[in-house]
């Protein structure tokens, strides 16, 4: 198929930086090139890529000092995408709900969105009644709670590259902590964690701009613990040797996470993860295989005395039979030739309900 990857501008694909949604672009950009497809991708110039890159500013909007207005780029983007239209079979968006307009109005190209982000906020109910026909996909069951009358056509759980990271024994010791530092992710819950298990933490993670007060007065002091290290972001290529040298990861989010890449970063590294049953966990962790699920911090704690029995090898496998890149892109071409196919009939596209984390173990 001849498949149109519309990214946000910026981040690079994949990002400098933090950035999730820009690493599922280029990991699924990636493994639909390996799976024989012929693919363009819309980014900023200093994205790397297998696909035919189609650049639309010369970098990354985030790291670009020069633009002071973020939506004329994006306006470029939306133009150059709509003018090449007719050479794609499917067009892809991740820009969320900025490219309705235009998607809706492009003739007999099929296309879809996926929506990367929260659902929560009450402006999106009016939104989504107004473009209740844009095809869009999930990325969890879970997301779509707070907006169940979106269009949506499929769930597509997020995927990594399988050689990207690498297993590791936990010979560490530590319970890691990965991410951002907000109110949301919960650190400081994650310290209190630890502490009632009698274990090391160490914290790699970084602070917004936005959560730069909170870090300050909420988690700051907590640093000076004794079992808590702090260690700041950290890149890309640190990733294996810090979730594999992990006794364990904790997640101990306070919102509904609509995925959470860390999860499977952790099973790719064979490292259980122990999280608060919140937003797409349940569909992400299985518990007593690839972690443990708690309802409180007193029950993450106990069961953080109790990982070294889970099997770090079957962790590993469950990434590699649920969570891999290619089995995300090979659910996202299932998705294309769906909407290819409506569109020659000339009929509307039947919808998938969720229960696709079901489906999912079923299919195994």
């Amino acid at each position: 198929m001849r498949i149109a990857q519309v990214a946000p501008l910026t981040e690079a694909v994949p990002p400098k930086l933090y950035g999730g949604t820009e690493r599922v672009v280029a990991y699924l950009s990636d493994a639909l090139v390996e799976l024989g497809h012929e693919v363009t991708l819309f980014a900023s110039g200093d994205s790397l890529t297998k696909a035919q890159l189609e650049a639309i500013w010369p970098r990354a909007l985030r790291l670009d000092p020069t633009v002071r207005d973020y939506l004329a780029p994006l306006f470029m983007l939306m133009e150059v995408m709509a003018r090449r239209a007719d050479e794609f079979d499917v067009i892809h968006s991740h820009l969320d709900y900025f490219g309705y307009p235009l998607l809706g109005r492009l003739g007999g190209i099929p296309s879809l969105t996926t929506l990367h982000g929260r659902l929560d906020m009450p402006e999106l109910q009016p939104l989504y009644r107004l473009y209740n026909d844009v095809p869009v996909v999930s990325i969890s069951d879970a997301q779509r709670v707070p907006l169940p009358h979106a269009n949506y056509i499929s769930t597509v759980y997020h995927g990594l590259p399988e050689n990207l990271l690498k297993p590791g024994n936990g010979s560490g010791g530590y319970l890691a902590f990965l991410g951002r530092i907000s109110p949301e992710k919960a650190p400081d819950a994650a310290i209190r964690i630890a502490a009632m298990a009698g274990m090391k933490l160490v914290i790699a993670a970084k602070v917004d701009r936005a959560d730069q007060k909170y870090f300050e007065e909420k988690i700051e002091p907590l640093l000076a613990q004794p079992h808590v290290e702090y260690i700041g972001e950290i890149g890309e290529h640190e990733k294996s040797e810090f979730l594999g040298n992990a006794a364990g990861l904790l997640f101990p989010i306070a919102w509904r996470e609509p995925f959470g890449l860390v999860m499977i970063e952790a099973m790719a590294c064979g490292t259980p993860v122990i999280a608060f049953r919140n937003g797409s966990v349940p569909e992400v962790l299985e518990d007593g295989l690839t972690g443990f699920i708690s309802e409180s911090e007193l029950a993450a704690a106990q069961a953080a005395t109790r990982i070294g029995t889970l099997d770090r090898k079957r962790i590993r496998a469950e990434f590699e039979r649920r969570f891999t890149a290619h089995r995300m892109a090979e659910n996202y071409v299932a998705q294309y030739e769906r909407l290819a196919a409506a569109k020659r009939e000339g009929k509307p596209l039947p919808l998938q309900g969720t229960g696709s984390f079901g489906a999912a173990r079923a299919a195994a």
